[in-house]
């Protein structure tokens, strides 16, 4: 009678410990940081609003697995502990008590979802605002030109003195297109294609934004603002099906020191004895010679082929 008693305590305390185990491994062979676990699988962001993207995803994702580990309980716990019984005789049991007409039970399903998705419209609602907001006055403004197959970058070398002449990036045969910005300083993005929609995005900003034709006309908000936190090299791409060379539309940014940035718009204005024209953004990237975050080649993307960008960003 003993052993009886004992055998199904012995039973339920080895498939937790079978559970325990199997949660351990899971965790263990993925080689998962706690961090990376709560990334959910998101890149690690560079900019305040790509922090405050990945908290509001983690966060979600959070509440959401903690109301589907509810909903899971109740039904395995309903599955198993009320299934339908036959008495010693052999005659079925009666039905458990039913809940249809209880109405504190059908205030609770309705009132709980109404409050949970009121606080989730809440911090989506104020994390939108936080990452569109824009200041007056940004520290560089980058006119952003897509078309098919290439980017183009244009900016004004120094933001408070219109008067400079502006700085054109754009990607040729034999290389990247290359935007590089400063960091700790607010930069505007203006958006524009000079053919079909495309998408700006880079995975690290946590933030994409399609690029319209005539955006003005189409009543799109075609410019964002960001500022990055720390130096680096971050592939951005087109995430927007948009032709024939659509997966080879990539560019690269290079995020410098605002030093740095200042020594690389004055390269950028000095002409190259070698061409005769003004440096090209790998020219000046090159002769800054600043170490890994000033690499004029690619990290993950190629050059274009020439076949490629037979357009221009003008036509």
């Amino acid at each position: 009678m003993l052993a009886e008693v004992r055998t199904p305590v012995v039973k339920r305390s080895r498939a937790g410990k079978v559970a325990a185990l199997a949660v351990l491994v899971a965790l263990t062979a993925t080689g998962c940081s706690g961090d990376e676990i709560l990334r959910f699988g998101w890149p690690v962001g560079v900019t305040p609003q790509a922090d405050e993207m990945r908290n509001l995803w983690t966060w979600t994702v959070v509440a959401a697995l903690a109301v589907g580990v509810i909903v899971w309980a109740l039904i395995f716990w309903t599955a198993v502990f009320h299934r339908k019984k036959k008495t010693a005789d052999g005659e079925p049991e009666e039905l458990p008590r039913q809940f249809q007409y209880n109405i504190p039970l059908e205030i609770f399903t309705v009132v709980v979802p109404t409050i949970m998705v009121c606080v989730l419209f809440f911090f989506t609602a104020t994390t939108e605002s936080n990452v569109l907001d824009k200041k007056p006055n940004p520290d560089v403004t980058v006119d952003v030109v897509a078309f098919q197959w290439n980017w183009e970058f244009k900016y004004k070398s120094d933001s408070v003195n219109h008067e400079d002449p502006e700085i054109s990036t754009v990607g040729s045969s034999g290389e990247i297109p290359l935007l590089v910005l400063p960091t700790g300083k607010t930069i505007q993005y203006n958006l524009r294609s000079t053919d079909v929609i495309h998408s700006f995005w880079v995975p690290e900003f946590h933030f994409k934004r399609d690029v319209m034709p005539s955006p003005e006309k189409n009543n799109q908000d075609f410019s964002f603002q960001n500022s990055i936190d720390h130096e680096g090299a971050f592939v951005g791409r087109c995430a927007e099906l948009c032709g024939t060379y659509h997966s080879v539309m990539n560019f690269e940014v290079r995020a410098l020191s605002p030093d740095k940035y200042a020594k690389y718009i004055e390269l950028r204005k000095q002409v190259n004895p070698k061409t005769d024209r003004t440096n090209t953004a790998a020219e000046a990237l090159t002769a800054l010679n600043c170490g890994e975050w000033c690499t004029p080649h690619a990290i993950t993307t190629q050059p274009f082929n020439t076949d490629r960008t037979a357009r221009t960003a003008s036509n």
